[in-house]
């Protein structure tokens, strides 16, 4: 199976990758090149400030940004997360509410992917946002 098929397989058995049972998010739609997860930040993820800590949006980014990589694999191939780089733009609280990491590859090669995200809350204000580069594999 391509890398799209797998992701619509998962889906499709109802199962979610395991790091969003962890911190309470799921992967909620993708199509090649681009998914999108969902999650509601709690307490559980407060940072000695107040706030949700910054690792909880960049876990969904990274999430966004290497599903839709995934997403837009060949059969034989896999990847891996070179670079993250996140930037913050809004602070989240348990008050937030549900929030929204949407991925997408901008390009894809036989070696390299560039993909970006954003998250926003329900009333789309960007809460963060990413770029990545990953490494493609051919097995």
């Amino acid at each position: 199976m391509n890398g799209l098929e797998q992701v619509q397989a998962l889906l499709a058995a109802g199962k979610q990758p395991p790091i969003g049972e962890t911190l309470a998010f799921s992967l909620v739609e993708v199509a090649k090149g681009h998914a999108v997860f969902e999650g509601v930040p709690d307490r559980r993820a407060y940072n000695p400030l107040g706030t949700i800590h910054g690792g909880y949006a960049a876990t969904l980014l990274d999430s966004a940004c290497g599903i839709a990589t995934h997403s837009a694999l060949q059969e034989g191939q896999s990847y891996t997360t070179l670079e993250l780089k996140v930037a913050y733009h809004r602070a989240m609280t348990e008050q937030t509410g549900l929030v929204r990491a949407t991925g997408t590859v901008i390009s894809i090669g036989r070696r390299v992917a560039f993909a970006d995200a954003k998250l926003t809350d329900a009333e789309g204000r960007l809460l963060a946002s990413a770029t990545s580069t990953l490494l493609v594999i051919s097995q």
